[in-house]
């Protein structure tokens, strides 16, 4: 009798949760988590305090940043810190995961506000 209970447990637990995500719908939960917990920093001036003190677990980037020294330093501040740097394609994109902006009564993001870096802190 226990052997077959111990079975079922083995059968219902080896399903899967959810449907698997891909890389982006990973990182927009992840960021929205991070958000309501209060552990996102937005922008370079946040963002590099953030990995400056070491506090730093994941630096999103837009690829359509037209400031190339901006890039620049926050490539370099993530190499520095060895904090993974992931890259999304529009900053648009990355603004409307990173809560940057309205939410209207149908639940679509109105007045979006772009921004080219998001950083995840640590322990949140």
């Amino acid at each position: 009798m226990a052997a077959e209970e111990g079975a079922v447990a083995l059968e219902t637990s080896a399903q899967p949760l959810g449907e698997p995500m891909d890389l982006m719908t990973a990182l927009q939960l992840v960021l929205r988590k991070s958000l309501a917990h209060g552990g996102l920093a937005k922008g370079l001036h946040e963002g590099a305090k953030v990995i400056e003190k070491h506090a730093a677990q994941l630096c999103v980037l837009a690829e359509d940043c037209d400031q190339p020294d901006y890039v620049k330093l926050v490539k370099a501040l993530c190499a520095d810190h060895g904090v993974t740097l992931l890259n999304v394609p529009s900053a648009k994109t990355l603004g409307e995961w990173a809560g940057l902006c309205k939410i209207d009564s149908e639940g679509k993001a109105r007045k979006v506000v772009g921004c080219s870096c998001v950083v995840v802190k640590v322990g949140i």
